[in-house]
């Protein structure tokens, strides 16, 4: 009866039979109507992958291979054009010193995916499911819309990273605008794959993988980066000689590896699986094999994100804007008036970057370049549409033909985008991508504290319910990620240097930090912190209950009596 402290906290009750409460974690399900139920609902993965059985195995390759693919639709969140760009970036103001943040932040990264696939395992139903049934009308419809804040943010750098790349391959005569378009179009007809099968669909995605780890590891070859100082940057943690410019690229680092509608993705995509999840030893190898695959595919962009970073520690680091211009000049590069003959540290972005890398080591490591921010930018705009689709359907429930669901969430994602394009040429997006990155710094409250509030309740997730080390080392570093990307906020927002700015961000500050709150609160009662649990309505429709309020309009197949959890020491 350990938890029992922690179900008081108000929400509705669920359903009792005879006097005992009910529930399974294999069993959660969302509600429907008699109607609803006699009506085929088009999905995205709706020809699950089938599971060979194989008794007495501890580990079958056979299992791994079927389990494959969600974990590398997810790590392209990690190889977005945003992340590249802040791997060029680090290794150009920092050389190899942040290399050990870019490691750590990916693990980090993996332990939070983690609990975002078991959750989806054990439950059946992805984050943003979730949330529409355990959250109020108002919090609901405010995590929502914060969440989708956060892909737009990313959509808008992952398209204009595609329109960038189309860019550099055509010589500038496709505009911003254009590859904007262009990009929308094979999205569409892209995301269509699936009808071809969901293995396909994944298979197309681990050939765009394959083509960023070679374009992105034929610049590390040719580059020949010191492997010394490439060790020492990625185990040591420590930043000699770094000021306000390495630590701001510190936090800037952390923000781009952990993106909020990635955690909202990952629940959603492991649903792909046929799991009995009546059966708690398929369940347990479910949750194992999603974790070996997370593990090998969070690896494999680790090493790309490397090869960036060690490609411009090694050639630009403490380069100036004057080296590169005379360099630019002596190769007769078209854009040598990108860099001021001047000696103040050279800046790069991916349109920048491609441009030097054709300065110093040729027009072949420019195409190839591009090439690579292409496929990055391909692959995230995908996995994006279809994180707006989760969350979309997720939170309002949606239940529109597939075409209408696609129309509605490009459109939101795509409308500032293609204004941004026509009206901004592609020579200066820097200071509108840090504006993105602040930007999805400031949603990732939303997505980390749901997502560790309903994977420690035991009576969402039963056996398996985050335990205490779980629950106190995730909550220390969903703390530490969003105190840093606070910072990050902080920093951005003071180099303003206006009043009137300041002021906004106060009182749009106070909104944001009470709803972050709210969500905390909620979090802390779930982690057992019973203190906090006021035991009032607060006028939001809570009863006495957490644990029963959070399995608020969810059904069970099975009845199990909770006396029997407690007789077993549960």
């Amino acid at each position: 009866m350990k938890e029992g402290e922690n179900e008081k906290s108000g929400l509705k009750d669920s359903p009792q039979e005879n006097g005992v409460q009910t529930n399974q974690y294999h069993t959660i399900s969302p509600p429907l109507s008699p109607d609803i139920q006699e009506e085929p609902f088009s999905t995205y993965f709706e020809d699950k992958v089938q599971v060979p059985k194989a008794v007495n195995q501890t580990f079958s390759f056979r299992k791994l291979w079927a389990f494959t693919g969600p974990g590398f639709l997810m790590s392209i969140a990690y190889l977005d054009p945003g992340n590249i760009e802040s791997d060029l970036q680090s290794g150009a103001k920092a050389g190899f010193k942040l290399l050990w943040v870019l490691l750590f932040s990916t693990i980090i990264g993996l332990l939070l995916q983690r609990l975002a696939a078991r959750l989806g395992v054990v439950t059946g139903m992805h984050l943003a499911e979730v949330c529409n049934r355990q959250y109020p009308t108002v919090p609901r419809i405010i995590l929502w819309l914060m969440v989708e804040l956060a892909i737009i943010g990313s959509d808008m750098q992952e398209v204009i990273g595609c329109a960038i790349a189309l860019n550099l391959l055509s010589v500038g005569r496709i505009p911003l605008w254009g590859g904007v378009l262009i990009t929308i179009t094979d999205t569409f007809v892209f995301l269509f794959l699936d009808k071809y099968g969901l293995r396909k669909l994944e298979a197309f995605f681990g050939f765009l993988i394959t083509v960023m780890a070679i374009s992105f590891g034929y610049e590390y070859v040719l580059v020949k980066p010191n492997q010394g100082e490439l060790l020492k940057g990625m185990f040591v943690p420590y930043c000699a000689d770094c000021g306000p410019v390495q630590l701001e690229q510190a936090v800037g680092i952390v923000g781009a590896v952990i993106m909020p509608h990635n955690i909202y993705l990952h629940s959603a995509l492991v649903k792909s699986r046929e799991v009995d999840r009546r059966n708690k030893r398929e369940v347990k190898e479910a949750n194992k094999y999603f974790f070996i695959e997370s593990t090998i595919a969070l690896f494999v962009s680790f090493l790309i994100n490397v090869f960036v970073v060690a490609v411009f520690a090694q050639a630009f680091y403490n380069k100036t804007n004057l080296d590169v211009n005379l360099m630019c000049n002596t190769t007769g590069s078209p854009h040598q008036d990108l860099f001021p003959p001047d000696n103040s540290t050279l800046e790069v972005d991916i349109y920048k970057g491609g441009v030097v890398l054709g300065c110093f080591f040729g027009p072949a490591a420019l195409y190839i370049w591009a090439i690579g921010i292409l496929a990055a930018g391909q692959s995230s705009t995908m996995t994006g549409t279809y994180s707006g689709q989760f969350v979309m359907e997720g939170f309002l429930n949606l239940r529109w033909s597939r075409f209408a669901r696609v129309l509605l969430t490009r459109s939101i994602a795509i409308t500032p985008t293609l204004l941004v394009a026509i009206f901004q040429d592609v020579e200066h997006l820097t200071g509108m991508n840090d504006f993105l990155n602040v930007l999805q710094s400031m949603q990732l409250p939303f997505a980390l504290i749901p997502i560790l509030t309903f994977t420690s309740l035991t009576s969402i997730m039963n056996d398996f319910a985050n335990g205490l080390v779980w629950k106190i080392s995730g909550g220390l570093v969903i703390l530490l990620v969003c105190a840093i990307n606070m910072y990050f906020v902080v920093v951005y927002v003071t180099s303003l240097n206006s009043v009137l700015l300041y002021v906004l961000a106060s009182l749009l500050s106070i909104a944001y930090l009470c709803f972050v709150g709210y969500l905390a609160w909620h979090c802390l009662i779930a982690l057992g912190v019973s203190c906090l649990d006021c035991g009032s309505r607060m006028g939001l429709g809570f009863s006495h209950h957490t644990d029963i309020y959070l399995l608020n309009d969810m059904e069970t197949d099975t009845v199990v009596e909770r006396q029997d959890n407690a007789l077993s020491g549960y």
